[in-house]
């Protein structure tokens, strides 16, 4: 599903189109979404100019005059710019229509996507109140990190995926941050110590830097908003490389499941 590159590739791609455009049109081919888009949203929307484009977590917040459209592209979604008129496809479920002659159209095959409205700060909208700091913030820290795996059992891969502790930190890249940080997946986020924690948070900021660097990780669906995919596949260390040789020493990458999700680690280089 996209993570925060995948979104981050997409707010820089649609930024640049919607600053300063006005709405002319939402026009909602399929409402049923993870939740149901509001009926009385396009009448909202029509003759609202777009002042911004941000994202929190894995959430796109265009910014409006007076509120806030809250954008996930769930498991499979992508948000493109494209000329008006340009035939829909199959999994077209909404198209933003702009003054430019552009539009927003978001494809999604799977329907895990969401799009909500809010007239208030959207931090305090109940998607986004409860999220914790950014890879990228100050507050996401060695000394942070440590603390919070203090007395957890839980496994280091799990924890660092949990977005009440770090928002944005996906399986695949959970998996390749670990692999640079020499920390196994499986390991219990208690025995993890100080310095390995430094190690880890600076590899989860390279991770990520690298993923937005190439436009995010495009194994089946996902496509940034000029229809490219991201290249960061070809980066990848562990992910998705079950049985062939790590790039560093060699050994065969395992492949092994947490909490039903795929987990990549060379047994040599981590530990």
């Amino acid at each position: 599903m996209p993570e925060l590159p995948e979104v981050e590739t997409t707010r820089r791609g649609i930024e640049p189109h919607v600053i300063g455009r006005t709405i002319v049109a939402l026009e909602v081919y399929e409402p049923r979404l993870r939740w149901p888009v509001a009926r009385a949203l396009p009448a909202r929307l029509a003759g609202r100019r777009i002042l911004a484009a941000g994202r929190r977590a894995k959430y796109l917040l265009i910014g409006l005059e007076g509120g806030t459209l809250i954008v996930h592209l769930g498991m499979s979604g992508s948000l493109r710019v494209l000329a008006d008129g340009t035939p829909r496809l199959r999994h077209d479920q909404y198209d933003l229509r702009l003054d430019s002659g552009r539009i927003l159209r978001f494809n999604d095959p799977r329907r895990f996507g969401s799009l909500h409205y809010t007239g208030a700060d959207p931090q305090h909208h109940r998607l986004l109140r409860d999220l914790a700091p950014e890879p990228f913030d100050a507050a996401f820290n060695a000394e942070y990190l440590w603390r919070v795996t203090r007395g957890r059992r839980l496994a280091i891969k799990q924890l660092l995926m949990n977005s009440r502790l770090v928002v944005g930190v996906g399986n695949i890249y959970a998996s390749e941050a670990l692999f640079r940080a020499r920390i196994r997946p499986g390991r219990e986020a208690r025995r993890v110590t100080r310095a390995e924690a430094a190690r880890l948070v600076s590899a989860v900021r390279t991770v990520l830097t690298q993923a937005i660097r190439v436009g995010g990780t495009t194994l089946r669906d996902y496509v940034g908003a000029d229809g490219s995919p991201g290249y960061f596949r070809h980066k990848l260390y562990v992910y998705e490389r079950a049985g062939r040789p790590c790039r560093v020493c060699g050994a065969a990458i395992r492949r092994r499941t947490q909490q039903g999700r795929s987990t990549y680690y060379c047994p040599a280089c981590q530990r």
